[in-house]
């Protein structure tokens, strides 16, 4: 009994490095908002950020700036965390250190279906792109995860990337083949494929909300089971968890999350995959702390990104999307230089 009690112990006291961890990504966060509400084709000073923040009497055109970024910055921090949790949930379920929505193919399947609901049904609303979106999602998470299954040795890592690049691409030919010939659907989905923050405002974050507290509340709840089937399908059995069930379960949390981001935002790619990379080297593999610091990471990250396409762009900017995949590239290549392959 006092093992026991000690054991439990153990694993309730949250470790020391992860507190400090925690500190400096919240100082982090802080830091990329200000700049964020502080930074873009007309930058304002301190005492303006002050003023828009929390002097609503003040009407100076600094202050109104302020405000006016204020849905923008949060729509980001929001898409930023949703990714971030996907990916980290997306690599647990396939048990792949380099999973991601876009690598798995996640993101071009929503693509597919917001074209050709703007091609076949002529959608236009934030509110209509985002179950387009999520069934896009959905059905090509299965796909990739059915075809990766296939063979001996079930969905291993390597045929789970394959079978995501493969159908990204196919599916990236299909959106081609379907815009080219209809010069107005390209034009509106032209803008959204690149993937930006900038429409980002209040009612784009009301709609958002419900499905990144869904997702979170799945990645919360499937995380010390995602501990166990990180030791092998046959130990988490043997542990009482039912691994299938605990697969579809997370996987519909990453789906959920990515899905939603892609809709409002449009598919942004390596975010889920830096943002947990990063953590696991600074605070280790236990999912229950994997999962809280991907979303800060990937808030920090997307957010720092935004900011960085708004200076490089000036008077114009840059959008996100493109951001993201300069610098998730090159990093991309090098792990998959680097990396054996193996199992989480």
């Amino acid at each position: 009994m006092m093992n026991q009690s000690v054991t439990e112990k153990k694993q309730l006291m949250i470790p020391r490095h992860f507190i400090k961890v925690l500190i400096v990504s919240l100082i982090l966060l802080s830091i990329c908002i200000a700049a964020s509400l502080m930074f873009g084709s007309r930058t304002v000073g301190w005492k303006e950020l002050l003023d828009g923040l929390f002097h609503p009497d003040v009407q100076s055109h600094g202050a109104s700036v302020v405000r006016q970024r204020i849905a923008r910055t949060v729509f980001c921090l929001m898409c930023g965390a949703a990714l971030g949790i996907s990916g980290a949930l997306m690599q647990s379920v396939t048990r792949n250190p380099i999973a991601d929505p876009s690598i798995l193919g996640v993101n071009t399947g929503a693509a597919l279906f917001v074209v050709c609901g703007i091609t076949f049904l002529n959608i236009s609303t934030a509110g209509q792109y985002i179950w387009l979106a999520l069934a896009g999602a959905v059905i090509t998470a299965i796909f990739v995860f059915g075809i990766g299954s296939m063979g001996s040795g079930g969905a291993t890592p390597l045929k789970l990337v394959l079978a995501g690049a493969a159908t990204s691409a196919a599916l990236s030919s299909l959106v081609m083949a379907i815009m080219i010939p209809r010069s107005s659907v390209m034009d509106q989905f032209r803008y959204w494929q690149v993937g930006s923050v900038g429409a980002g405002n209040w009612d784009s974050i009301s709609l958002f909300v419900p499905f990144l507290l869904t997702g979170v509340l799945i990645a919360v709840l499937s995380a010390p089971a995602l501990n166990a089937l990180a030791l092998g399908d046959e130990a988490a059995s043997g542990l009482g968890v039912r691994t299938g069930t605990l697969r579809l379960f997370a996987a519909l949390g990453g789906v959920l999350l990515c899905g939603a981001a892609t809709a409002l935002a449009g598919p942004i790619g390596f975010i889920g995959l830096l943002s947990t990379h990063v953590i696991r080297l600074v605070v280790g593999p236990d999912l229950r702390y994997v999962i809280p610091m991907s979303a800060l990471s990937g808030a920090i990250i997307l957010t720092i990104s935004d900011v960085c396409g708004r200076l490089a762009g000036r008077p114009g900017e840059l959008e996100v999307g493109v951001v993201t995949a300069f610098i998730g590239a090159p990093i991309l290549i090098l792990l998959t230089m680097k990396a054996k392959m193996r199992a989480l």
